[in-house]
């Protein structure tokens, strides 16, 4: 199964990258398209996922765009990198929790690689170095499609998260790589892809 790997050099809207996403979904529900793995960034944008409660938001004066992933309010801004996936389950095994572990197993391989030892928790959803979350994860079903993905923080401003209160958790305890490692990542989407795709094909 063929995995297209699509990587955008200048931030996508928000609102941009969800059209072209749910196009490719409704694709690929249709054999029409191959699955997709797509690494970008969006300009700094908060999105509320199905859970969210109003009461997360503290600067009542920031927009809110609504999603249909799964989880709470979180962040996207210039320096976090996110991983969106189209993933057809029909043709691999219909296990929503094996396509997780892999989405984990990948950011955890990935922050391995410079050295940050990391974990994910299963009563918290996403990955964290100690008690600080650095990755995000918020996924969607239709007809055994999965989509959406995850995002990583590798230099992004983590002041912006004192707006809301990300994911429904302390919005202190956020971090990314480059507050962990003296050097800021450059030029590791093509490892960060094949890390995902190796994965995503032992589903």
């Amino acid at each position: 199964m063929s995995i297209e790997i699509k990587i955008s050099k200048k931030p996508v809207p928000y609102k941009k990258a969800m059209l072209y996403l749910n196009k490719r979904v409704d694709e690929v529900k249709n054999s029409k398209n191959r699955e997709l793995l797509w690494i970008l960034e969006h300009p700094k944008t908060y999105t509320a996922g199905v859970s969210f409660n109003k009461n997360e938001i503290l600067d009542k004066k920031i927009k809110i765009v609504k999603s249909n992933r799964g989880g709470k309010i979180t962040l996207h801004n210039p320096g976090q990198k996110i991983i969106y996936f189209v993933i057809d389950l029909n043709n691999r095994k219909k296990d929503i929790r094996k396509l997780i572990n892999s989405i984990e197993k990948s950011i955890i391989q990935f922050l391995r690689s410079f050295k940050i030892q990391a974990k994910n928790d299963r009563k918290n959803i996403g990955i964290w170095v100690k008690d600080k979350k650095i990755a995000a994860i918020g996924i969607r079903v239709s007809r055994w499609v999965a989509y959406h993905g995850c995002s990583i923080n590798i230099s992004n401003n983590l002041n912006h998260y004192l707006k809301i209160i990300p994911c429904g958790l302390d919005n202190t305890k956020v971090t990314s790589i480059s507050k962990l490692i003296a050097i800021k990542p450059r030029n590791f989407e093509n490892k960060l892809a094949n890390i995902f795709i190796k994965n995503i094909n032992n589903i």
